[in-house]
């Protein structure tokens, strides 16, 4: 049984301000965890974050309105228990801040269970292969192309051998001209992809599309709004290029509702926001359903494990949120792959110390 719930909140600062199409300058993400115990004393743990605003709104959720939901219940039963949050958040809203709080209790639980088992998450959930394609995602559409290609020298040095690049500037020719020296400075065999951020109407991006194709990306990320389901399926079928999306998706069913269109070539979910493991795994399977290769979005000392487990994954993103210096053992790289830990859970120590010096 769930005998204790704790959740806490942090503002995480950035060594360096990073930036994209729709957030802007970003100096900082805000952090939420939650700490599930049991009555044997084993501690799941979880979390979410936000882009520097709403932490306060999951935190609240988490600490005043789930954790009465989960308290002395079997913490075994985790469909149950993620139906019982679904339901008593609904009204509220089915998605946003609802979603995330629910994602952060939703990882404890899975973590607590592999605990329990004493099994890393990956083999708990299956266990597929635990070397996992990785690529260092960039938060760099401000950068100059000096310091673009500087930050894609120091993440081949520590060991990537894939690289992704913001675009969406107010120039596509600037965007274009960006991409070419990338491509240039990496040569024409690693992979690159570019992100866009939704940035721009759905005739644009297959305007944009069609110009970056010759510099043969993976994939171009989220190339308009999340809630365009035709037009997404537009830009794939006109635009020319593979299409990632789902960072912004906040259920299965919107999953199904893109994926069914035509409208994604890489389904990305994140964990921390999707609905946590539960709901990735099944993103996963449906994508496995429709012959689709998924990725994923930011948390990436979680999401490892859970492309670990899926025989379809493509490459885990890693992701600059600067967590590294609050964990014990951050993600281990071997010829740009990422390693999934044999650690029992999904194995993430935080320093609960250091963090309380960014307490919110």
């Amino acid at each position: 049984m769930i005998r204790d719930v704790r959740a806490d909140h942090y503002v995480i600062p950035l060594p360096t301000a990073l930036s994209d199409s729709t957030h802007g300058t970003i100096r900082g993400f805000e952090l939420v965890t939650v700490r599930l115990r049991d009555d044997d004393g084993v501690e799941g743990v979880g979390y979410t974050y936000t882009v520097g605003a709403g932490g306060a709104a999951v935190h609240a959720l988490l600490a005043r309105d789930l954790a009465p939901v989960i308290a002395g219940r079997d913490a075994g039963r985790i469909e149950e228990l993620w139906q019982a949050m679904w339901w008593a958040l609904h009204y509220g809203g089915r998605g946003g801040a609802q979603v995330l709080a629910i994602s952060a209790v939703d990882v404890a639980l899975w973590d607590l269970r592999a605990r329990r088992h004493g099994v890393p998450l990956w083999r708990l959930l299956g266990g597929f292969d635990p070397r996992v394609p990785c690529y260092a995602g960039g938060i760099d559409l401000d950068f100059t192309v000096d310091a673009l290609l500087k930050q894609t020298d120091e993440n081949l040095a520590r060991g990537f051998r894939a690289i992704k690049m913001k675009v969406g500037r107010p120039s596509l020719r600037d965007d274009v001209e960006r991409v070419r020296a990338m491509r240039a400075h990496l040569g024409d065999d690693l992979p690159l992809m570019v992100d866009a951020n939704m940035r721009w109407s759905v005739d644009d991006a297959i305007r944009a599309a069609r110009g970056l194709a010759p510099f043969a990306p993976v994939w171009l990320e989220e190339p308009t709004i999340p809630d365009d389901v035709p037009g997404h399926a537009r830009i794939v079928r006109e635009g020319g290029l593979p299409i990632a999306a789902g960072e912004n998706l906040r259920s299965l069913y919107e999953f199904r509702q893109l994926i069914a269109a035509g409208g994604v070539t890489f389904p990305e979910p994140d964990v921390t926001n999707c609905g946590g493991v539960t709901v990735f795994m099944k993103v996963c399977h449906l994508a496995e359903a429709f012959n689709l290769p998924v990725t994923s979005h930011g948390a990436h000392d979680i999401t490892v494990h859970l492309l670990a487990a899926a025989p379809n994954r493509s490459y885990l993103e890693a992701h600059g949120f600067g967590l590294d210096r609050f964990i014990a053992d951050p993600l281990r790289l071997e010829d740009g792959r990422a390693i999934a830990p044999d650690r029992p859970g999904h194995g993430i120590e935080f320093d609960w110390k250091a963090l309380d010096a960014v307490r919110a």
